[in-house]
């Protein structure tokens, strides 16, 4: 195996999103800023959606604009259209994210429109960017979804082959509903390494059904070195009843650390980020590293 591996922090965006309480903009940028000193170098600080529909997501300029530590870590926001990006563009973001889903029936309760009308509406985001700035694509319920069940591998592969000839470079396979095992994982994972490559693919898991952990293991063995994952185990799914947040990234971190595999994060600079976020949530965390933690340090 590669001695390195990449970690995107989708705490403060895919995380917080999910979240029953929605954040000031300055508590956010505080969060930011300690999985910066954690030493996370990709973080999705927010995204630049409609505040109507995503009011967890309100004021996302406002967070890149209070960051202490702007110029350490590659700041990245999810964008649906181009007046999203023309947002992000102007409040100094690094990259962007588009996403799109495997499942007809979720892209239309989700975003509604269809499968290919979502990649038709990505198009203007990479004419006007013209190579400009980097563009991470997602494909969600990779692995099942809550309408349709188990999602054909072919259109997965179909639509990372997509994402990535329409300029991403680098597409991130999601298991939203938490459902995928690790035969499942790696199935699709060397399935869509075949078709894009294995650097081009990020793995993205939730651990609804507690199998988030050994699917990254199983995805490490397939080539894949590069994983989304949401510290405290923030998050969940608002169109998927029971969906629990990613997979904790303290709990991924540990894992790899204790392979003899290399993130660059510090492990305990991260629990503490992960405690700052879950005690301004009101809520424990969702990582049973840090949990442990707790647990020693209490006793």
């Amino acid at each position: 195996m590669s001695e390195d591996i990449r970690i995107v922090e989708v705490g403060p965006r895919d995380g917080l999103q999910a979240e029953s309480v929605a954040l000031s903009a300055s508590i956010r940028a505080e969060f930011v800023d300690l999985l910066v000193k954690a030493g996370l170098k990709s973080i999705e600080v927010g995204s630049f959606v409609s505040p109507r529909h995503v009011p967890q997501m309100a004021d996302t300029a406002g967070v890149l604009a209070q960051l202490r530590r702007p110029g350490e870590a590659r700041r990245i926001a999810l964008v649906p259209n181009l007046q999203g990006l023309e947002a992000a563009i102007n409040a100094g973001v690094d990259e962007v994210a588009v996403f799109a889903s495997a499942s007809e029936t979720f892209s239309r309760r989700n975003i509604n429109c269809s499968v290919d009308e979502s990649i038709e509406r990505f198009k203007p985001i990479f004419a006007r960017l013209e190579g400009t700035m980097p563009v991470r694509g997602y494909v969600s319920c990779a692995f099942g979804c809550p309408y349709e069940g188990q999602v054909p591998v072919s259109a997965v592969t179909s639509l990372a082959r997509r994402l990535a000839e329409l300029g991403c470079y680098e597409v991130s396979v999601a298991d939203t509903i938490g459902v995928a095992t690790p035969r499942d994982t790696k199935a699709i994972a060397e399935a869509v390494a075949g078709e894009i490559g294995a650097s081009r693919v990020a793995l993205h898991f939730h651990d609804t059904r507690g199998q988030a952990l050994a699917n990254t293991y199983a995805s490490l063995e397939t080539g894949i070195r590069t994983f989304d994952c949401s510290v405290a185990g923030l998050g969940g799914c608002p169109f998927a009843a029971g969906a629990t947040g990613n997979v904790a990234t303290e709990d991924v971190v540990y894992m790899l650390h204790g392979m003899g595999l290399s993130t660059g994060i510090d492990l305990p600079a991260l629990i503490e980020a992960g405690e700052f976020v879950s005690r301004h949530l009101g809520r424990r965390t969702g990582s049973r590293v840090a949990r442990a933690e707790q647990a020693r340090v209490a006793a």
